[in-house]
């Protein structure tokens, strides 16, 4: 039943035509757009990222990436297709690479994200964007791995606390006991204390920035139910935007980033100053 619920693919038609999607539109992405490539933020093979400057005047927010695939699949090369939406309206996009399981734990997977955003940060002057606006996103893993981010630091990753403006997380897993029982814990090896250090439900400070939360209507029902409990746990500690866009599923819903006049979009761009509507 877990192993059903913990495979978002069961619920779409073809998970390959969305990653080749998620391909063609990235490799279409940097061509039309200026990009930096490769840009290397720690010492792992893993551990570079991409960055698509803003083109507007001034020094623009920015959009940080993570991107999904079960924590084992996926990186750069397939991940920057939110970039167009979000550089037209205003925002410069960075889309972050880190390792991948079975070779990369989750520990270390998390504090390549923290790394990656710690570097961004401290090359603000290099890259162009404002440092006060940095905005954390990431998609199914990548929500969880953002999510981490958001807590206190630890010895695998550099303390972020107060650096962040907002996080998007897009129906993420936040509670990895469930997780541990299925299938997907043959790749990520979790005990019951790597659970307990890689479960940002557990986990989460008293304040928090802004977070917008959101899942695709098309969702099992696991993932339904870590989006309602983070949101719950969320509400005391941050300002809140809790979207499920309905005719979105789990593989779709990126597409929404930065795209007016949808939920998402609208949420992220209001939480970025970029205009939009919260929903």
């Amino acid at each position: 039943m877990l192993d059903r619920q913990y495979s978002p693919s069961s619920r779409v038609p073809s998970l390959g035509a969305y990653l080749r999607e998620y391909e063609r539109l990235s490799t279409a992405a940097r061509l039309d757009h200026p990009v930096r490539t490769g840009l290397a933020y720690g010492p792992h093979p893993a551990e570079v990222l991409d960055y698509f400057p803003g083109t507007g005047p001034g020094c623009p927010p920015l959009l940080v990436f993570v991107h999904g695939g079960n924590w084992q699949a996926l990186g750069r090369a397939e991940s920057a297709f939110p970039a167009p939406s979000l550089l037209a309206a205003g925002a410069a996009v960075a889309v972050v690479e880190y390792g991948l399981a079975p070779d990369v734990g989750l520990d270390a997977m998390a504090g390549m994200v923290r790394r990656g955003v710690d570097w961004l940060l401290r090359h603000t002057d290099r890259l162009g964007f404002a440092p006060d606006r940095l905005h954390l996103c990431g998609t199914s893993a990548g929500a969880h791995l953002a999510a981490m981010a958001l807590l206190p630091g630890t010895p695998d990753g550099p303390d972020l606390s107060g650096r962040i403006a907002g996080a998007v997380l897009l129906s993420g897993m936040y509670d990895l006991e469930p997780v541990r029982l299925s299938y997907v814990n043959e790749a990520l090896r979790l005990d019951e204390a790597g659970v307990r250090r890689n479960s940002p439900l557990g986990l989460l400070p008293a304040r928090l920035p802004d977070v917008v939360v959101a899942r695709g209507g098309n969702e099992t029902e696991e993932y339904v139910r870590q989006h309602e409990r983070m949101v719950t746990a969320l509400r005391p500690r941050a300002a809140v935007t809790e979207v499920v866009a309905e005719r979105r599923n789990h593989f779709d819903l990126p597409y929404d980033l930065g795209v007016r006049g949808t939920g998402l979009g609208d949420a992220v761009l209001a939480q970025m100053g970029l205009g939009g509507t919260t929903t």
